[in-house]
């Protein structure tokens, strides 16, 4: 078996800087927002037709001046609203991330094979949301539906008859609105659309250890499964990427009103895409977005079931456990006891992916479809290292280094084609086994020539042995010789 090294990369070396995914970020004049990544845990409960929404972002500035405006489609309970852990995000990033799987080529000339198996897992670091102030009156159409205290937040959930009177009241409170926020709130409003406010309470902040801001977790029931994205645009100048991991009953999670494709997978790529596997990434997933900018990618989709014993091919890290699944808001899972600890039983599929939008290319929110495609796939590229030969007097390692070079050579052409990286740039990657290969042609050309004139002397015949006519004009000539040598002595002795 072939010696095998799983290498997984996180969101956060993918991706380019984003803002708010589902809305948008208020803050007072003086902060800075610095939103780099958008990650979202959509959960699809079909036979209930409940949505459980988890929202992470990473931001840099002073908590206490910014806050978070999400639309929703219903006045939300305060069970409807949770904190939960920053690390279910790492989990399930480092789940489903796109991934390096590396192999080792057996020695050609042995007669045994290695096996060794290492995971890795990438982890990184995510803050989040943000904040906002509260007024508990009416003001110019905007009522305050409900108030809560969740964890470190202070949550406000809001409506409006005009956007603008929205807009005023954040304003009024010390808010700079973005400017095209008036636009954006508007198709919300005409929907009846509710407003989710965030705000953080900084002394419970304090009391509470790690100073990050806890990931929100918001959950209703409707008959639609989308997120909306739009009031993400309006405090943004170019594009944004969002992640959605989306857990459902039946199958992968595809865009309705957008097209859904899968990424290049399955590669074979050179060896040195290792040490610079985020930046080839980002280069990959700026090359298909490029060519389909419309498109929702898919970057993994596998059938979690509890019967289906694996998981991934290979794995990057261990699968999500029952408990991670329950906290994200999957309610449908029984979960089990085994010898390997807590498990579940239950219909589960798993799905990433991955959005890059701006307002051109995503004039609306993202509508989702649960499919009953339940076919296996992830993003996968693979690295194939050749095998270290010491004694290269084995007939068969000419044949193997040929094989490495073509592979090489292939090796380019996949990445050329996959990204935006001109394979001659390059070209000493397949050089070094060209040069093998010259090398042991040239030792293999010089030993044939010592065989063939070893031990020559004599013609050699097709039976391998000289006919005796030969052999007797060998003699003869032979006595002829020796004859004139002794005339030639005797003559000069009768000189003298």
């Amino acid at each position: 078996m072939k010696k095998i090294k799983l290498l997984g990369i996180a969101l956060t070396a993918c991706t380019i800087s984003a803002q708010a995914f589902c809305g948008f970020y208020v803050a007072k004049a003086d902060g800075k927002l610095f939103n780099k990544s958008s990650q979202v845990i959509m959960v699809r409960n079909s036979s209930t037709q409940k949505n459980t929404i988890t929202m992470a972002n990473d931001y840099e500035g002073d908590f206490k001046e910014f806050a978070m405006v999400v639309p929703v489609p219903v006045v939300l309970r305060e069970k409807d609203i949770k904190v939960v852990r920053k690390d279910l995000f790492e989990r399930f990033d480092g789940y489903s991330a796109p991934r390096l799987a590396e192999y080792y080529d057996e020695n050609p000339c042995w007669d045994y094979r290695i096996y060794e198996s290492k995971e890795l897992s990438f982890n990184y670091s995510l803050s989040d949301n943000v904040v906002r102030e509260k007024d508990k009156n009416e003001y110019q159409g905007v009522t305050i539906e409900a108030e809560y205290e969740i964890g470190e937040y202070d949550i406000l959930i809001l409506s409006a008859t005009e956007s603008s009177g929205l807009k005023n009241w954040l304003t009024d409170n010390g808010y700079k609105i973005p400017e095209k926020a008036n636009e954006v709130l508007t198709p919300y409003i005409k929907d009846d659309m509710k407003f989710f406010v965030a705000k953080v309470n900084t002394k419970r902040l304090n009391n509470r250890r790690g100073k990050y801001l806890s990931p929100l977790q918001i959950s209703f029931t409707h008959k639609k499964f989308m997120l909306p994205i739009r009031l993400g645009m309006a405090n943004s100048n170019g594009n944004q990427d969002l992640i959605v991991y989306a857990l459902t009953q039946n199958g992968r999670v595809e865009t309705s009103n957008y097209r859904t494709q899968v990424m290049p997978s399955n590669t074979d790529v050179p060896l040195f895409v290792r040490d610079v596997f985020g930046d080839f990434y980002k280069s990959v997933f700026s090359k298909a977005w490029t060519n389909n900018k419309s498109s929702a990618f898919v970057e993994y989709s596998w059938d979690l079931d509890g019967k289906n014993f694996t998981k991934c091919d290979p794995c990057n890290t261990t699968p999500p456990e029952a408990q991670e699944l329950s906290n994200a808001g999957v309610d449908w899972l029984r979960t089990t006891r085994n010898n390997w600890g807590a498990n579940y039983s239950g219909k589960l599929h798993f799905t990433r992916l991955h959005i890059r939008y701006n307002r051109k290319t995503y004039p609306q929110d993202l509508a989702f479809i649960e499919t009953k495609n339940k076919e296996n796939f992830q993003c996968r590229y693979v690295l194939r290292n050749p095998a270290k030969i010491n004694d290269e007097s084995c007939d068969k390692v000419l044949p193997y280094y040929q094989k490495v070079l073509d592979r090489r050579n292939i090796e380019l052409d996949n990445l050329e084609d996959i990204t935006w990286w001109n394979k001659e740039w390059y070209s000493a990657y397949p050089k070094k086994y060209e040069n093998k290969i010259t090398r042991l042609k040239a030792q293999q050309n010089e030993k044939e020539y010592e065989d063939e004139n070893e031990n020559n002397f004599l013609p050699a015949f097709p039976s391998g042995n000289i006919p005796p006519m030969i052999l007797w004009f060998f003699v003869g000539v032979s006595l002829i010789g020796i004859s004139l040598i002794i005339f030639q002595k005797k003559e000069q002795a009768f000189k003298f």
